[in-house]
């Protein structure tokens, strides 16, 4: 196996997590990356953040450079190098260096596909106008943040209301800006229900965001030098110098596709559990690639840094030899907007009448600390169950500090199969700085019992 030259496109998160495991399990094994962007190993979650000016700097969302990982793991990467076509029966790639332009072709044993996901960009009048961005990557980050500060906007828009538009409305209002959002979806957050994404956009309107839900963008207006003027949809003009495009992710499948690799959910790359797709010695891991869903038990496509993570991993012991299979998903994610956090796992209510799953679901308020302790805040809890088994299928939180991270543990019961009894008879920690003496998962598994 040591001797089988690897080539890995895609630098960040699952490509550099499998490249990583596999220089520690064969130390003279070949390794290439190509990175078609200027940066590797990032924190791509962190550029909200970035923004706002509460990470003073893009070098503290970099994890690792491209010279450390040549330098002290002996791997070769080069950024600024795209990959433009896979031959899978010659199994070599053809690759462009950006910065010479000049295209070169490189052979492989075994080739991993880590390409990511961009941001949805749809093809509208004006789209291309200055001052418009669609986050995906650490240098598209970089260059909202250079924009602002050269262009000191002051009314900024943002499209879509799903975790890119929540933390880049908290951004931009951070920033002293006038935050509009507009979302074609009739609710913010779809992946909650509408019970809970109405405690989330009454936040936002009591904060400053002016939200106009089912709303749909049709166009861009520039100024004459070429600027964002305007934001047009279906019902009005909004006013804008910075539009922000939060209208989620597609995979980055397309070059897969063409080397006649097989998609799946989404178009990502279909996988087996081992990350294999349906390519001999062809891998595919992280956003470009699709994963399992443990309740729904069917293929998804979920974009996010903690199962890219655990792709990279699981496909770099089996590209070294070992075995190991990525055992599935819950879409467990969470944000906050200010002081209001938001997590949820499992299925939705929605998502499991879809299913045709007997179900019931109840909502309770409680306190995130005991009600006497100084700080307490209030805290939503949503728990959707299946009828007869008392099978825990989901949940939801909204609420104040301390609220949100409680999602583990509903994440954790449903991933042992647990039912709301098993929940409720939990011994879980207790003092009054942290909790109240039922803490509010259980109080909501209580009223399903």
């Amino acid at each position: 196996m040591s001797e089988r030259k690897l080539i890995v496109i895609g630098g960040d998160a699952a490509g550099m997590t499998a490249a990583s495991k596999i220089r520690r399990e064969q130390p003279e094994r070949e390794i290439i990356v190509f990175e078609r962007g200027h940066h590797t190993s990032y924190a791509a979650c962190g550029i909200p953040y970035y923004i706002a000016g509460q990470v003073k700097s893009e070098e503290d969302l970099i994890a690792r450079k491209p010279e450390v990982f040549r330098e002290k793991q002996n791997i070769d990467v080069r950024i600024r190098h795209e990959v433009i076509e896979i031959d899978a029966a010659k199994k070599q790639v053809k690759v462009k260096d950006i910065e010479k332009d000049e295209v070169y072709s490189e052979t492989w044993d075994d080739l991993l596909i880590a390409t990511g996901a961009s941001a949805v960009k749809p093809d509208l009048p004006g789209i291309n106008a200055k001052g418009v961005f669609a986050l995906s990557s650490l240098q598209s980050g970089i260059d909202v943040f250079n924009y602002m500060k050269k262009n000191n906007p002051e009314k900024a828009l943002i499209v879509g209301g799903g975790y890119i538009g929540i933390e880049m409305a908290e951004a931009l209002l951070d920033r002293d800006m006038d935050v509009t959002l507009i979302d074609m979806a009739p609710q913010v957050m779809t992946t909650m229900d509408k019970d809970m994404a109405e405690l989330i956009l009454e936040f936002m309107k009591k904060e400053g965001i002016k939200v106009f839900p089912e709303e749909k963008l049709s166009g861009f207006e520039k100024d004459a030098e070429g600027k964002i003027k305007s934001v047009v949809t279906d019902k009005q003009n909004h006013p804008a110098d910075l539009v922000i495009l939060g209208m989620g992710v597609k995979p980055n499948s397309e070059l897969a596709a063409a080397a006649g690799v097989k998609l799946g959910a989404g178009n990502a790359i279909c996988v087996k559990k081992d990350l294999a797709t349906s390519v001999p010695h062809i891998w595919a891991a992280g956003d470009c690639a699709e994963s399992y869903h443990l309740l729904k038990k069917q293929q998804v496509f979920v974009p996010l840094g903690t199962v890219a993570n655990k792709h990279g991993q699981v496909a770099g012991i089996n590209i070294s030899g070992g075995k190991a299979e990525f055992p599935g998903v819950l879409g467990t994610a969470i944000t906050k907007f200010r002081k209001l956090e938001i997590s949820r796992t499992g299925l939705s209510e929605r998502e499991a009448k879809e299913l045709g799953l007997d179900y019931k679901s109840n909502t309770i308020e409680a306190t995130t600390l005991s009600s006497y302790y100084p700080g307490t805040g209030k805290m939503s809890v949503k728990l959707v169950i299946e009828k007869g088994t008392g099978r825990i299928l989901g949940g939801q939180i909204v609420g104040t500090s301390g609220s949100a991270k409680r999602i583990d543990t509903i994440a954790t019961a449903i991933t042992g199969n647990m039912t709301v009894q098993n929940l409720v008879d939990m011994d879980l920690s207790y003092a009054p700085p942290f909790s109240p003496v039922w803490d509010p998962v259980q109080i909501a598994a209580r009223t399903l019992l």
